[in-house]
């Protein structure tokens, strides 16, 4: 039995426009940039020239002001877009060198998604990004770019996640709220105000003034009387409550918070330009969690090797089916031919089987059985597979759903950690030479 693909579990695409909202903001400062076949950073056996890193912080910038983020020093600015930019150059190298490929069908596919979000077709996608001066060839490749990292991430790092029934209890003692379907968030507001254009030292101060407040806090003392006395908020004098919000008309500066936060929880300091901000969850209104359909089925593995080819794999499989149409019985065949230890005790039974428990190829298959089905041979990361469908029931336990959306929480936490921990490994084995002084002088 596997555990499932996190396709969240990576970071979603960061397209080189950010969508076409961004589109008329980007287009000026495209204009200005004039693009150089200066080296500014060699990867291993690639470069990276100087107009692709000019070219990504023009992007870059809009979006960052967008959201009301300081922006870095130039300096800075440059130094970490260039990193970016070789991390992104060596898992493309890593994706090649395993024969990772993305092909045009899954390239449209993810391009019409795109669009569709975007409430256009794939041609006013082109045309939107044509009008305003970006290449619809350049979107195209960096999308399939973006698609091939997601597939090496989830073959490198993702493939091998797994999360016990200990670490599940402890996530739900802490960490229920952060579970439920939001359907509205009671908002709690402190604003360490900003005058316009400040000094540094300004901002240092309120930057201050803000971490104290939300130490303070965090101990314990009491938001509305630290409101009352400390804000610059509008809401001040009523203990900074912002009432109720439905989920997506929460402002945008506190619309992550609202979605992650659990009750009595709060952020650390957001700068905006109007100063720092400190956003307290203070309420949770939830639906209830959707029923789920689960599925009792069984299987027989055949896992692969050195001396079992594929095919060796499939053809056992297809003689096994063959006997179980034929009469004899599924749980004696898995006892004595699964690979898969752990069910084939129990004559192959996987008990009741949640969405999301499996891998998707294998709860594909099982999801297109009717009960009393048997699959045909197929494969997935484990091996090779034929399972059969026993019977299915609708179950609506609370308590169930939330531990399975705490799993996919801790999953992706997981992923996270062990992509970064990746990347920094795929950084120390290259060979990366940082050229941006040279061009300085």
């Amino acid at each position: 039995m596997a555990i499932k693909s996190i396709d969240k579990a990576v970071r979603p695409f960061r397209f080189w426009i950010r969508l076409v909202m961004m589109a008329a903001a980007v287009a000026p400062a495209l204009a200005q940039v004039q693009p150089l076949d200066a080296i500014v950073a060699v990867v291993n056996d690639d470069v990276i020239v100087q107009s692709e890193l000019e070219d990504e912080i023009a992007m870059l910038i809009p979006e960052l002001q967008a959201r009301g983020a300081a922006l870095p020093d130039p300096q800075t600015l440059q130094q970490q877009m260039l990193d970016e930019l070789i991390l992104e150059r060596l898992q493309i190298q890593r994706a090649q060198s395993l024969g990772l490929e993305v092909d045009e069908a899954t390239l449209t596919e993810a391009l019409t998604n795109i669009a569709a979000r975007n409430n256009m077709g794939l041609m006013q996608l082109r045309d939107a990004l044509e009008a305003n001066g970006l290449s619809f060839e350049q979107f195209r490749e960096d999308t399939r770019r973006q698609i091939l990292t997601q597939r090496l991430q989830q073959e490198d790092v993702v493939k091998g996640i797994q999360v016990s029934e200990q670490e599940v209890d402890r996530f739900m003692e802490t960490n229920r709220d952060s579970l439920i379907n939001r359907s509205e968030v009671r908002l709690s507001h402190i604003l360490i105000a900003l005058p316009e254009n400040p000094t540094d030292e300004q901002v240092e101060q309120a930057r201050s003034e803000a971490r104290d407040l939300a130490r303070r806090l965090r101990a314990g003392e009491d938001f509305a009387a630290l409101a009352r006395a400390r804000s610059d908020g509008g809401r001040a004098q009523q203990g900074g409550d912002l009432g109720w919000f439905p989920i997506g008309e929460v402002p945008t500066l506190a619309a992550q918070p609202a979605q992650r936060l659990g009750r009595g929880e709060l952020t650390d300091p957001i700068r905006s330009p109007s100063g720092f901000h400190i956003i307290r969850v203070s309420d949770i209104k939830g639906d209830a969690p959707e029923p789920v359909t689960q599925t009792h089925a069984r299987h027989i593995l055949i896992r692969t090797s050195e001396v079992v080819s594929d095919e060796d794999a499939k053809r056992r499989l297809e003689q096994l089916r063959l006997r179980i149409v034929g009469g004899d019985d599924f749980a004696t065949l898995a006892r004595s031919h699964s690979d898969d230890t752990g069910s084939a005790l129990n004559g192959g039974d996987l008990g009741w089987v949640n969405p999301g428990d499996t891998v998707p190829d294998f709860e594909d298959e099982m999801d297109s059985l009717a009960p009393g089905e048997i699959s045909q041979p197929f494969e997935s990361p484990f091996g090779w597979h034929i399972v059969q469908v026993i019977e299915r029931r609708d179950q609506d336990t609370a308590d169930e759903l939330l531990r399975l959306r705490a799993k996919d929480a801790l999953r992706l936490r997981k992923a996270e950690e062990a992509k970064e921990i990746w990347l920094q490994r795929l950084r120390d084995e290259a060979y990366v030479e940082i050229r941006l002084d040279e061009l300085e002088g």
